[in-house]
């Protein structure tokens, strides 16, 4: 007789999502950005369903002491945006982080998410603080090191 494994499926609201914390000083952005984009989703875990919400929540910190691999970067990359008003705006790295340093991080994490409804979701969870003070403490959450490879 041959003996077919079953496969968990998670339902909504059957984990407990945990809270993690990351610091950013001197990580790489990219990199930093993939890991942190698998525990949004909740790939680190063997429950890990594709159409539920089954991610963790993170707070980064010292969002403003992240780098990139390539030094040039910072006068190279250019973010734009359209703001309905016509023409579109831009800025180089260096001057997004001089203005919002959180920015360049969580457009990165939001960027390597799946790109569907539950993205939404799953980018809520994501908290990231200039400085090394958060609001979170009463959640308790674990250090975690990312980009380490």
């Amino acid at each position: 007789m041959l003996k077919i494994a079953k496969t968990y499926m998670a339902k909504p609201g059957e984990l407990k999502a945990k809270w993690w914390l990351v610091d950013a000083t001197d990580k790489v952005v990219g990199r930093a950005a993939s890991d942190i984009a698998m525990i949004l989703m909740g790939k680190h875990r063997p429950t890990y369903t594709p159409h539920i919400d089954t991610g963790d929540f993170v707070v980064v910190i010292n969002a403003e002491k992240i780098i990139f691999s390539d030094p040039n970067k910072w006068e190279e990359k250019e973010y734009s945006w359209y703001t309905g008003y016509p023409g579109q705006h831009r800025e180089t790295a260096a001057t997004r982080r001089k203005r919002k340093p959180e920015k360049i991080l969580s457009e990165a994490v939001r960027r390597m998410l799946p790109k569907n409804k539950l993205a939404f979701k799953m980018i809520l969870k994501l908290k990231i603080y200039v400085g090394s003070e958060h609001p979170h403490q009463a959640q308790q959450p674990e250090p975690i090191e990312v980009a380490v490879k």
